[in-house]
């Protein structure tokens, strides 16, 4: 076994090291503990908290790959549920493990009018992320007979609750944010398809998806299915190692993506390129004043991807279909212009030798929201599609920590560096 050598000042500690199928090799530091030491990370941007099968980024050369497999293969050649399974089992599916996949997903979506009662109680006003979260950590309250998380029959319907009633969840807090009735789901159709169908349909008349709509928001599904050890799902780890059950870590997760930094930054987005058409400035006026000021442009650059997001490659070819068509140029003139600014936006930032040096491309937020928005969807709801993509990735990830023996209850070490014992002074001496 390799080992790494650590010196300091006079002591010495031979750590074994881990060999990665791909990217960096890890060293053990485990037994520092033991020795008085711990390693001090901040942000743990060079802290492996696992050894994982399920994901792997090289964010220098553009590569996003799930069990091995090529983000840009699956979303030609896959579907969401399909990789969802991928994920979730390692390998394919064959068409009978598929066809009963998909058969038990969608005659899940269904909640029962108890829990519709429940999702009715929350104001509508609510911001959509709170009131998945609640709803999730909520169906563990209707599912008691899923939770004992050392059962695998028990997790594998608690797995499948999930992404059965997550797309239901979040058609419900859709229609209720603009005081539409809720619909029940249609068993006939496809995972996408039917989601489109309770977000947008009238009662008691036809309804037909648009092709392109369902495919493309499929396909954005599909890249945010997981995305290794980021923020949300390291919280669904953590939430885990305590044996919390699956409801509950998927609920811990859905709340760290709720945060403007993490999932919620294609949201701010929508809000940048709306204070940029409301500013008087022209896109480029708007690009020179925030170089110069070091405000932050929304949706350039990303922490793992310093070159060109592969996700944002898949996103944009299916943003320049809907800008294509013809009925695209029926959109109120306002939301023409947001698409029309990012555009620009887009050409400066890829050219611009301010964002190039520094490696701010465009990243998959960029254009997530403006699809979302083609779609129809408001963009406070954009996170809790972000959040119905990231369930299978959560899920694999929650099954692999559970089955993973070296997996200990998670507690990060601090280096305290507050004052040493000091005695209490009484009030009447201070």
């Amino acid at each position: 076994m390799a080992t790494a050598q650590l010196n300091v000042d006079s002591a010495s500690f031979t750590l074994p090291v881990v060999k990665a199928t791909s990217g960096p090799d890890g060293i053990v530091v485990s037994r520092l503990r033991n020795d008085g030491w711990v390693t001090l990370d901040p942000g743990f941007l060079t802290t492996a908290q696992c050894e994982s099968k399920i994901t792997f980024i090289d964010g220098n050369n553009s590569i996003l790959r799930y069990r091995g497999y090529p983000i840009e293969q699956l979303c030609e050649q896959s579907d969401f549920l399909e990789v969802a399974w991928l994920l979730a089992k390692g390998e394919l599916p064959s068409r009978e493990e598929y066809d009963r996949f998909c058969t038990k997903i969608n005659h899940r979506t269904m909640v029962g009018e108890d829990f519709r009662t429940f999702m009715g109680s929350f104001p509508r006003s609510s911001h959509p992320m709170s009131v998945l979260a609640s709803a999730i950590n909520a169906l563990a309250t209707f599912h008691p007979e899923t939770c004992t998380i050392d059962d695998p029959e028990q997790l594998d319907e608690a797995a499948v609750n999930i992404m059965a009633k997550a797309r239901t969840i979040v058609s419900y807090i859709f229609r209720r944010r603009h005081d539409e009735p809720m619909l029940y789901p249609d068993y006939a159709r496809g995972y996408v398809d039917d989601f489109l169908r309770m977000c947008f349909a009238v009662p008691y008349e036809p309804f037909e998806s648009d092709p392109l709509y369902v495919h493309a928001l499929g396909r954005l599904l599909i890249i945010h299915a997981d995305h290794e050890q980021n923020c949300s799902t390291s919280v669904v780890r953590i939430a885990g190692s305590a044996h919390a059950n699956l409801y509950s870590a998927v609920a811990a997760g859905i709340n760290a993506l709720s945060g403007p930094l993490h999932g919620g930054a294609n949201e701010a987005v929508l809000r940048q390129l709306e204070a940029i058409r409301d500013s008087g400035k022209t896109v480029r006026e708007f690009v020179e004043w925030a170089k110069d000021s070091g405000h932050r442009i929304s949706g350039l650059g990303h922490r793992v991807y310093k070159s060109y997001d592969p996700r944002a490659a898949i996103a944009r070819g299916y943003l320049e279909k809907i800008l294509e068509r013809e009925d695209t140029l029926d959109l109120p003139a306002g939301e023409r212009s947001l698409f029309e600014i990012a555009t620009e936006l887009e050409d400066i930032a890829s050219h611009d030798e301010y964002f190039v040096s520094r490696h701010l491309y465009p990243n998959v937020d960029f254009y997530t929201g403006l699809i979302y928005r083609a779609i129809g969807f408001d963009s406070a709801m954009f996170t809790t599609l972000f959040a119905l993509g990231r369930i299978p990735g959560w899920i694999a990830q929650y099954r692999e920590m559970l089955a993973d023996p070296n997996t200990r209850i998670g507690r990060p070490r601090q280096v305290y560096t507050g004052h040493a014992q000091r005695d209490y002074v009484p009030f009447d001496q201070r």
